[in-house]
């Protein structure tokens, strides 16, 4: 979108949706490291991924009614869920949103620990959201009082 003042040329008019997929878009150093998805698999929703302190791992687990694919090192479990699973949604602490399913400051990928039967590789967002802040005691964003 253009906009045409009388004091100059066209300015270029931003959406706050356009800021935030530039901010996304940046480069880290290095070549980023990203889950890969197994072979077979398909991802027509994009794929981003939250980690989790690993031990959290096997009590997010055995909450969840639909797992999809999980990634671990020694330190954090990965959860592929579709792009954008952030948007209205604070993943509460100590959890990490990783856009790109990018692996940050890792110096190897995780190994993959868990494929589910079939070809998406998702874990439903809604379902891991709730049941992280279950594990971590956090009050979800949508039943939180509103403050003036």
């Amino acid at each position: 979108m253009s906009r045409t003042s009388a004091a100059g040329p066209a300015t270029q008019v931003l959406s706050l949706d356009t800021l935030v997929r530039v901010n996304r878009g940046r480069r880290r150093s290095g070549p980023p490291r990203r889950l890969p998805v197994p072979e077979g698999m398909n991802v027509p929703l994009g794929c981003d991924a939250v980690s989790v302190p690993a031990r959290f791992g096997p009590l997010l687990l055995s909450r969840l009614p639909r797992v999809g694919c999980v990634y671990a090192d020694p330190a954090h479990w990965w959860w592929i869920v579709p792009s954008d699973s952030d948007v209205a949604l604070e993943w509460p602490a100590p959890a990490h949103y990783a856009t790109g399913a990018v692996v940050p400051d890792s110096p190897r990928i995780p190994g993959l620990i868990y494929k589910p039967d079939g070809t998406l590789p998702y874990t439903p967002p809604i379902p891991l959201y709730l049941a992280l802040c279950q594990v971590t005691g956090t009050t979800p964003a949508w039943s939180r009082p509103i403050s003036a």
